[in-house]
């Protein structure tokens, strides 16, 4: 799967499907507009990629402080609001390898 794949399917399914990775699922919630579950499956990531994507949820949540702590966790430049899209395309491109 692509990460316009992911994107479309967000957009037109009513779950994600089974096969994709807890990663995918997060992002994939995050597209769809449901961010606490997003947040629930990123926080359960005990991964620097989960930390990533914790720090997605708290960017688009708009709590810029954690999002800095999940950023640095994460071993990533912190992003700002305005590259959330950006941000998103970024993380599914390595979670989608």
């Amino acid at each position: 799967m692509t990460p316009a794949q992911l994107k479309a399917s967000a957009v037109a399914d009513a779950k994600p499907a089974e096969r994709l990775s807890p990663e995918a699922k997060s992002l994939w919630f995050a597209k769809k507009g449901d961010w606490h579950a997003a947040h629930e499956l990123a926080q359960d990531i005990e991964t620097p990629t989960g930390a990533w994507l914790h720090a997605l949820m708290h960017l688009i949540e708009g709590d810029l402080g954690n999002a800095r702590y999940w950023f640095a966790e994460a071993g990533r430049p912190v992003k700002k609001l305005s590259q959330v899209d950006e941000l998103w395309d970024e993380i599914a491109a390595e979670v989608l390898k």
